[in-house]
């Protein structure tokens, strides 16, 4: 009998270790989201899913920098936040950025119904939030080692200044010490490294409109860099289909609404940015195949050129039919799930 009570204990024990090595294999991703938002309707989406996996459990939106340098970027971003429920998360923006015009969607966050904000938020103004770079300092310092993913979908300003910040109050090391020391992963939204459209010298938009900076990322950032090339979003289009019909449970949902205002005429859009987030949040889930290591080299007119190189931190993402229908699915249901109460 003791000793039946002795191994019933130890299956006991073994049972409670197993469980709490899961848990700790299943802590959230402590992510960062990096956006261009307005130039495209894919971030929103992206915004979307993080939201949704953040409900899940499985990552932490530690807080938003923004690329794109107009004032109603950041309050755009509050509203989304706030229609997830989490309208405390911090927001940075960009001083003298890129493309300052509006968009098709970013006035949303302006638009009044009886005095009141359509979408509610509490930032009013880009230029009330604080800079990106200062935020970014701010939240990798607070963070364990080797901990935080960042997913970058938009321009490089933000992260190649990170790059060049000095010392200041929230950490005594430099930008690239503190990315060293803090930052496990950078999945980055950009550049193209199979032929579009029979183009093999295709000049991806992200990297094209703050090429200085992308070099600079690609030449000097300090931990591994996983790509998502241009042709990786176009093989998953988001369904129309899913707009009309999955969003239905809120009378007026912003993502679907700026869907609906961003692609004009109607049909399905390229899912870009959502494949950075997916893979930041979900690497080892099979959802992609990864390159060999190597270099990327930005060239002088935008153009990303991949070079194999075993001790290269640079890999970028590949796709089968297989994934690209798993991926479709997960990214559907992600983008569409209703807000966790």
């Amino acid at each position: 009998m003791l000793i039946e009570k002795f191994a019933i204990r130890l299956t006991l024990t073994a049972v409670l270790m197993t469980f709490s090595l899961s848990a700790l294999a299943a802590e959230p991703v402590r992510l960062i989201f990096d956006t261009d938002i307005g130039n495209d309707v894919d971030d929103v989406q992206a915004l979307g899913v993080i939201h949704a996996l953040q409900s899940r459990g499985a990552c932490q939106l530690l807080g938003v920098t923004i690329t794109k340098d107009n004032e109603l970027a950041g309050p755009f971003i509050d509203l989304i936040n706030t229609f997830y429920h989490r309208g405390d998360i911090p927001i940075g923006t960009v001083r003298q950025g890129k493309t300052p015009e509006p968009g098709t969607y970013l006035p949303l966050a302006a638009e009044l119904i009886n005095g009141k904000f359509r979408y509610p938020h509490d930032l009013l103004s880009s230029k009330d939030a604080p800079e990106a770079v200062g935020l970014l300092r701010k939240l990798l310092a607070a963070q364990p080692d080797g901990s935080v993913a960042i997913a970058q979908v938009g321009f490089s300003t933000n992260l190649a200044r990170l790059l060049d910040s000095k010392a200041d109050d929230w950490s005594p090391l430099s930008g690239r010490d503190l990315i060293k020391a803090k930052v496990s992963l950078l999945s980055v939204m950009a550049g193209a490294f199979q032929p579009i459209n029979g183009n093999a010298h295709y000049c991806e938009y992200n990297v094209v409109q703050d090429i200085a900076n992308c070099r600079k990322l690609a030449d000097e950032w300090p931990t591994p860099v996983v790509w998502s090339g241009f042709e990786i979003g176009i093989a998953v289009p988001y369904p129309e289909s899913s707009i009309k019909r999955d969003y239905g449970y809120s009378a007026d949902h912003p993502v679907a609404e700026s869907y609906r205002r961003y692609v004009m005429p109607p049909g399905d859009r390229p899912t870009w940015d959502l494949t950075s987030v997916l893979y930041a949040v979900y690497p080892d889930r099979g959802y992609f195949d990864l390159s060999e290591p190597g270099r990327i080299a930005v060239e002088g007119d935008g153009f990303t050129k991949f070079a194999p190189d075993a001790q290269g931190r640079h890999r970028y993402l590949k796709l089968t039919e297989t994934q690209r229908t798993r991926v479709l699915e997960a990214l559907v249901q992600l983008s569409s799930q209703p807000p966790s109460k």
